[in-house]
């Protein structure tokens, strides 16, 4: 098992079709912010680049991810529409990002007049940013050290459903199986094992697109990551 990293979480995009984009920016917001796109899998700022911004997602899925020693990738996080990231405690990046799919970002650079302008809406919204990634990556430390496979799918999918208070309608999911693999300390087998399991227990439902889980008893699956 790989090792829980302390900066995780579970931010994945659900629902039916591509992400949906943010509203429109406040005024105070698209001052400070550049906007900059990202094709899929292009690196958006590597392990030990200098944290000279954060980044706000207006289009798309980032994941944050370490290469250990021995070539194995840790995904810690994966940020939706909306969710910010980037944000370091010290001068330089502690992890890499790169985009899922097609991605649009917005580029604040990280100085104090950016968090204590006009009413000081982004910098709530960074401090709101911050407690969840902290609380996930708690959540995250739990999974990984004590959840069997099945129990860490079954808390995967419903840590989607709960973000965006979709349980009764299809999770698309933007990664990939291996992508859930990295974040969960699993195997990709053991991830395709842990799906057909729960998908022939009735828990969820496979249709022919991959991408897509149907969660079928949801209080069942509740029981089971608990």
């Amino acid at each position: 098992m790989l090792t829980a990293l302390a900066t995780a979480g579970l931010a994945p995009v659900l629902g039916r079709g591509a992400p949906a984009a943010l509203p429109a920016s406040p005024a105070s917001e698209s001052r400070t912010a550049t906007r900059r796109t990202f094709a899929a899998n292009e690196e958006i700022y590597a392990e030990g680049d200098r944290a000279m911004f954060f980044y706000k997602i207006a289009v798309g899925v980032v994941r944050t991810y370490k290469l250990l020693s021995d070539g194995r990738r840790q995904i810690g996080a994966f940020y939706l529409p909306g969710d910010i990231f980037g944000l370091e405690s010290g001068e330089d990046h502690r992890f890499s990002a790169d985009a899922v799919g097609e991605t649009r970002l917005l580029v604040h650079r990280r100085e104090p007049r950016v968090l204590t302008g006009d009413d000081g809406g982004l910098a709530r919204e960074v401090v709101a940013a911050m407690m969840r990634d902290l609380e996930r990556a708690q959540e995250h430390m739990m999974l990984l050290g004590r959840k069997s496979a099945r129990e860490r799918i079954a808390s995967f999918l419903l840590a989607l459903a709960e973000r965006t208070a979709d349980a009764g309608r299809a999770i698309c999911l933007p990664m990939s199986r291996n992508d859930m693999a990295d974040h969960l300390g699993l195997t990709i087998e053991s991830v395709s094992r842990a799906v057909t399991q729960l998908e022939r227990e009735g828990l969820i439902e496979l249709p022919p697109n991959r991408r897509t889980v149907i969660l079928r008893n949801a209080a069942a699956l509740r029981d089971l990551a608990d």
